[in-house]
């Protein structure tokens, strides 16, 4: 699942593209309708192994699916910038990962609700003080009168970069060569 990537900053260390995944916001779904590529933000849970997200169960996204179900999830994380008395050597340090698999809308309404349960549990931990129920999932309809779609990407192939910032070399504002020399 972790083809080899000859980049001298390839990262193979599953336990830290896991936490990764789990942790970070916002990813990318790359998909591509035959014309042009097609990426769109959106945030999602990286739950046994799969990347899940839901949104509308009709629209532009949802009819490229359904013709082409190969994806690719990208989730980049920018962790600052690297100053160096050397301009060529200035850089930045950042994880990403790259998911590459299919997609699938899930259709039961018990692991609709499970995912959807952890994605609140991701991104408003603690706030609910019960577990959502099925019923909520089933009846549930957007401002738009659309009714809620969980999709799962199982992925074929993961590869994953990282460029560590060294917190001693981290640039701030008022930090200037000088200080550096």
């Amino acid at each position: 699942m972790f083809p080899k990537n000859d980049s001298k900053r390839a990262c193979e260390d599953r336990e830290k593209i896991d936490a990764f995944l789990s942790a970070a916001r916002v990813g990318y779904l790359g998909l591509t309708d035959g014309t042009y590529p097609y990426v769109v933000p959106v945030n999602y849970c990286w739950h046994d192994g799969r990347i899940y997200f839901h949104g509308a169960d009709t629209g532009k996204k949802v009819e490229i699916i359904k013709n082409n179900p190969h994806v690719c999830f990208t989730v980049c994380e920018e962790l600052g910038t690297i100053a160096d008395p050397v301009p060529a050597q200035t850089d930045t340090g950042y994880m990403s990962v790259m998911v590459f698999g299919q997609i699938e809308r899930v259709e039961g309404i018990k692991e609709m609700t499970g995912v959807m349960q952890v994605l609140l549990d991701k991104y408003v931990p603690g706030y609910y003080d019960r577990p959502l129920s099925q019923h909520h999932v089933s009846r549930y309809r957007s401002s738009m009168g659309s009714s809620v779609a969980v999709f799962c990407i199982t992925p074929d192939a993961i590869t994953a970069k990282d460029n560590p910032l060294p917190e001693e070399m981290r640039f701030y504002p008022g930090r200037t060569v000088k200080l550096d020399s």
